[in-house]
Formats: C-alpha cells, sequence, structure tokens
C-alpha cells in the first residue's frame, strides 16, 4: 500500500476542510495512505479473464502448425 509522510507542513498549505480549527501558523504532520482496494469477486475474475484471452495476441493454428513443420524439416537436413 502506498503511504506518504509529511512532517512540519504548514497548516495554511492545507485546503479548509482538513484544516478545520487548526491554526494557520501551525506546523502539522499529514500522512496520506492509499486505501486498500476490495479484491475481485469471482465472476469479476473471469470476465477479465476472458476479456484478456480476446484481446491476447494469438498464433493461428496455421502459423503454430508452420512453425513446427519447420523446426521438424531443420533435422532433416
Amino acid at each position: 500500500m502506498n503511504r506518504i509522510v509529511r512532517q512540519h507542513y504548514p497548516a495554511s498549505q492545507l485546503p479548509d476542510d482538513l484544516r478545520g480549527q487548526i491554526a494557520e501558523n501551525a506546523s502539522v504532520t499529514v500522512t496520506v495512505e492509499e486505501e486498500a482496494r476490495k479484491p475481485l469477486g469471482r465472476e469479476e475474475l473471469l470476465e477479465l479473464m476472458r476479456k484478456a484471452q480476446e484481446n491476447a495476441p494469438g498464433t493461428s493454428v496455421e502459423e503454430a502448425v508452420a512453425r513446427i513443420r519447420a523446426l521438424r524439416d531443420e533435422w532433416d537436413y
């Protein structure tokens, strides 16, 4: 998880909604953490896998057969 900590940060540079009742000339410590994402459900994971398979650069059957034959034919010479 990503985390950023700034110590001795001027309160005057904080947005109003974060500053609240803190004096503008005060020095604060600001900690920002990324919220953990919820794990994917079964259906979401299956959908991602299906999309990945559809968009994956693949090899056609003809290309695969041609490569195998070329490799096999190398041994004939």
